[in-house]
């Protein structure tokens, strides 16, 4: 029944429907947020229940499944096409698979074939309160298992759970581990002052920073030696700003700062001065002793540059050539692109292709911002892509050029070439 009422669905139904979905997930803002113990303590609560390998909770993009908690995988996310969970977002409801290797959807997956030995799997939608399904819960194992009806409904239950602990978070202020403001948070200020800063015609300037090989560090000492050395980061920077400058934590590792009444060399300046105690930091622990660094990007208000998503993109693009350049340094968005001024941005989550090679090769991407000129894409891996391709929006009847201009392993920054 699931599959006869998805696939009996027009094409324009199809494309409609997963635009809003993009629209319902890009709303909540929770893309590449930082771990917190509530959605942990549900996989955890998974794998108890169910006594199985594997529990987690995902959100799912245009091209991406992103684990949002995961207990029993070491990956932090899965190219989409490659995933069970594509199936509960396509069909809209919960998808059990007793024997992956009985399934002929399944049966020649990587997973399945390959060391993960994936062999049952249950999955259910992680559904907004207007319909949108946003990502999954799943219960998964390495050996087959029967899932009952009431099974389904425990795992229904956590994945409500889930939901009101992403309700929850909507109107939560600070991060608990390092007590920045949260993403939302930290946007919702940093609009208030830059309206200020336009009103006053004062200056406003913009970093983000991200610690440099942070994951080798959760790797190879632990999440417990990697939330000290967020906590340190964190308190090094805040040691450096004023009063009333804001600083938020954006995402697992990557921090943002909005400075008001300072120009782009007194950002670059304050950037720097972090940059050196962030480096000269020695941390000690039960894991012994560490050394780390950051990259920092810097962007500042401008005539062009006037709201925060913008303000944000240039200070990424410039920390993403700050990360091609070594890392541990600082780049200025002006020093990038010093002959495109880069128009403003919205924020979004559409659908993307890259083309290129004459257009035989395709890569999927999600387009996270947009403006006239320019665009910020995460991929699953940009290895691979080239400095020039064509960017096409699904659904939109967009397509143009693009020539990259900053990029790390996941994020790309472009420019439209006219």
């Amino acid at each position: 029944m699931a599959v006869a009422r998805a696939f009996g669905r027009s094409s324009a139904d199809t494309k409609r429907r997963e635009a809003e979905r993009l629209a319902a997930l890009e709303q909540l803002d929770l893309l590449d947020t930082p771990r917190d113990e509530g959605f942990d303590r549900i996989v955890r609560l998974i794998k108890q229940i169910f006594t199985i390998d594997i529990g987690l909770v995902s959100l799912i993009d245009a091209h991406r499944q992103w684990y949002k908690a995961c207990s029993g995988l070491s990956a932090d996310e899965v190219p989409r096409e490659d995933t069970f969970c594509r199936y509960v977002v396509d069909y809209e409801e919960a998808i059990v698979v007793q024997d992956a290797t009985a399934d002929s959807r399944f049966a020649h997956h990587p997973a399945v074939t390959g060391d993960a030995h994936i062999r049952f799997y249950a999955g259910v939608p992680l559904r907004t309160r207007e319909g949108h399904i946003i990502g999954t819960v799943c219960a998964i194992d390495r050996r087959p298992r029967s899932f009952g009806a009431k099974d389904l409904a425990i795992l229904e239950e956590l994945a409500g759970a889930a939901m009101d602990r992403i309700e929850l978070l909507q109107s939560a202020a600070t991060d608990s581990l390092t007590e920045a403001l949260t993403r939302r948070a930290f946007k919702q200020e940093a609009d208030q002052l830059i309206s200020l800063a336009l009103r006053h015609q004062h200056d406003l300037a913009c970093i983000v920073l991200d610690i440099d090989h942070f994951k080798s560090v959760n790797d190879t000492h632990g999440h417990a030696a990697g939330d000290e050395v967020l906590r340190a980061v964190a308190e090094t920077c805040k040691a450096n700003l004023r009063v009333g400058d804001l600083f938020g934590r954006l995402g697992g590792e990557e921090f943002s700062i909005v400075l008001p009444h300072v120009d782009r060399e007194g950002a670059i300046s304050v950037a720097e001065k972090m940059r050196t105690a962030v480096s000269s930091q020695l941390l000690r622990g039960d894991y012994g002793a560490l050394n780390v660094t950051a990259s920092f990007g810097i962007s500042s208000l401008s005539i062009i540059s006037k709201d925060i998503e913008t303000l944000l993109a240039q200070a990424d693009a410039a920390m993403y050539r700050a990360k091609h350049q070594g890392r541990n340094q600082c780049v200025s968005w002006s020093t990038i692109r010093p002959d495109h001024a880069a128009g403003s941005r919205r924020r979004v989550l559409k659908a993307g292709t890259i083309l290129f090679n004459d257009r035989r090769s395709t890569i999927d991407c999600t387009v996270k911002s947009l403006g006239e000129d320019s665009a910020a894409l995460s991929v699953s891996n940009s290895l691979g892509v080239p400095s020039e391709f064509v960017l096409v929006i699904k659904g939109e009847g967009f397509e143009t050029t693009c020539q990259v201009v900053a990029q790390d392993r996941q994020n790309l920054e472009v420019a439209f070439r006219f």
